[in-house]
């Protein structure tokens, strides 16, 4: 084996087994999880408001279990993108989540507790996660 060899081995390892794919649908793919890890992480926080308070609005407790939420994404978003072997892992999940926090913020705040959201939120971070990508990369670029 020569030493060409072995950062094509140690992809090879650290993609665990994945068939080869495009990195833009390993990107989505992970986006998806973690938009649906983000609405599951907000409704067990509604659920649990509701049991404690008696009432969905979670007072001052939400704003640290939103931050946490975020955090949980941002989290096993990168973990999950590093070992698909994803450049800038870290970057790419704390962009995408940032970027879907903010298109649901600012677009879909009235529309949180719809039954869409279960699908539009996952969707949109597949594009978030996209578009992380392409910006770190550009990043990349202009450092190079």
């Amino acid at each position: 084996m020569s030493a060409d060899d072995e950062p094509a081995e140690a992809e090879k390892r650290a993609r665990y087994g994945v068939p080869p794919m495009p990195p833009v649908v390993l990107l989505a793919v992970v986006g998806v999880l973690c938009g649906f890890v983000m609405v599951a992480l907000v409704w067990l926080s509604g659920k649990g408001c509701e049991r404690v308070r008696d009432t969905t609005n979670c007072g001052a407790i939400g704003l640290p279990l939103l931050v946490l939420t975020v955090a949980v994404a941002i989290v096993l978003g990168a973990i999950a993108l590093k070992r698909l072997a994803i450049e800038n892992p870290a970057l790419i999940a704390f962009l995408g989540v940032l970027f879907l926090c903010v298109v649901v913020v600012g677009l879909l705040a009235d529309r949180l507790y719809s039954t869409w959201t279960l699908l539009v939120v996952p969707g949109l971070a597949a594009v978030t996660f996209v578009l992380a990508h392409l910006l770190a990369r550009a990043l990349n670029r202009a450092d190079a």
